[in-house]
């Protein structure tokens, strides 16, 4: 009987290796993995694809037995920190926190702000709202890894417990301190969005595809994250496994841009695209025509473009938005005795600005307006740019 306890103890009901161990860990963390970012981000949060109704509900079972978190809370804080990104009211910037804050700590920010009433109602609408939800996963949250704990000792014995505890920091770790931290502090961007958030790799396969944290931010409600050529989405290939077998419906995907050619000036058709990809035109601008401008200035005065920090060359992008104090100084040196690079990134702060008119109308005219005095301006990237700018044109989304 003591042998049998002892076994029991050490080896569980299934007498499992190392390497089958190792196996049954990595399966089970990836599929709390999808539920998140399938599940929650993808689907509830943003709808940007629906699931079976047999298939939402294992998710939302998966989710309360791997990490006890309600639908209805995990939507409203992912949302309002869309809404609120990178302000005081953001629940985990780390612009606002601190790296290490997020990173470290990621799970007490989320908890703080799962503790507003308030934001649970405004951000959280059209979350389950059923028996199971009022009753079971959002009443009892901890119910579920209390019965994954016993499950897990029942399968491996007493190291069953370190699984467990694997499994119980995984999503805080990765998802709450890796994404939401580090997504906002290092990586490189494909699109100049209003934020920090940066794409950790172009291969989206260790964290479901969450990866891709600034293309997300650029397109929220796109159901696939993956937006170069080159970079890859895991969360997405599996949608559309699921969508071949009639298990999921992609809903939206970020729309293409396109470019006309000869177009004389700017009409409807350039303002919707303009808006639609308003953080690709920022890109190209940037690229296209201050950091040419840049080096074009730094060369003629004999200068090395490396001789400016990194750190402006960087917040010429979105107009030193988040430079201190002392940075914005410097940042205003460099452009005080640079007229051409200061003309230009005056033009950048006044299309951001037409980007965020209301009124269709005024809208256009501001644009043409822009366009015009660009096309005059003398500065040969501008006119490059400005003549691309009214090409501009949302080609038909493939999913």
């Amino acid at each position: 009987m003591l042998d049998a306890v002892l076994t029991f103890l050490t080896e569980g009901l299934t007498h499992a290796t190392w390497g089958q161990m190792l196996v049954y860990m990595l399966v089970m963390t990836q599929l709390t993995i999808f539920t998140v970012t399938l599940y929650l981000h993808r689907s509830q949060t943003h709808r940007g694809v629906d699931f079976h109704p047999a298939l939402a509900h294992f998710f939302r079972f998966w989710g309360w037995l791997t990490t006890g978190m309600v639908t209805r809370e995990w939507v409203a804080v992912h949302r309002k920190h869309h809404a609120k990104v990178e302000t005081e009211e953001d629940p985990h910037s780390p612009m606002i926190y601190g790296i290490k804050k997020v990173f470290w700590d990621g799970v007490s920010l989320y908890r703080d702000a799962c503790e507003s009433k308030q934001d649970m109602e405004q951000y959280g609408r059209g979350t389950p709202d059923d028996w199971i939800e009022h009753k079971l996963y959002g009443a009892h949250p901890y119910w579920g890894p209390a019965l994954m704990l016993v499950v897990s000792l029942a399968l491996f014995g007493v190291i069953g417990a370190a699984l467990w505890a694997v499994q119980m920091i995984w999503i805080p770790f990765w998802a709450a301190g890796f994404v939401n931290g580090i997504g906002h502090w290092a990586g490189y961007r494909n699109f100049e969005s209003a934020d920090t958030a940066r794409n950790l790799l172009p291969w989206g396969f260790w964290i479901g595809g969450e990866e891709l944290h600034n293309n997300h931010h650029a397109f929220p409600s796109s159901a696939k994250f993956a937006l170069r050529k080159w970079e890859f989405d895991i969360g997405w290939a599996a949608i559309c496994g699921l969508r071949a077998v009639g298990l999921a419906k992609v809903l939206r995907v970020a729309p293409t841009l396109d470019v006309r050619p000869n177009v004389r000036l700017p009409d409807a058709e350039t303002l919707k695209a303009v808006l639609t990809h308003r953080f690709q035109a920022m890109t190209d601008y940037y690229r296209g025509v201050i950091i040419p401008t840049l080096a074009d200035e730094a060369s003629h005065a004999g200068e090395n473009l490396k001789s400016i920090p990194r750190r402006i060359r960087l917040a010429l992008a979105d107009g030193g938005r988040w430079l201190d104090s002392e940075g914005s100084e410097r940042l205003q040196a460099v452009l005080a005795k640079r007229p051409t690079l200061k003309t230009v990134v005056e033009f950048r702060g006044r299309l951001a600005a037409l980007m965020e008119q209301r009124g269709a109308e005024q809208a256009l005219k501001g644009l043409q307006q822009w366009i015009h005095e660009a096309e005059e301006s003398g500065i040969r990237a501008l006119q490059e740019f400005a003549q691309r700018l009214k090409g501009y044109t949302v080609a038909a989304a493939t999913a």
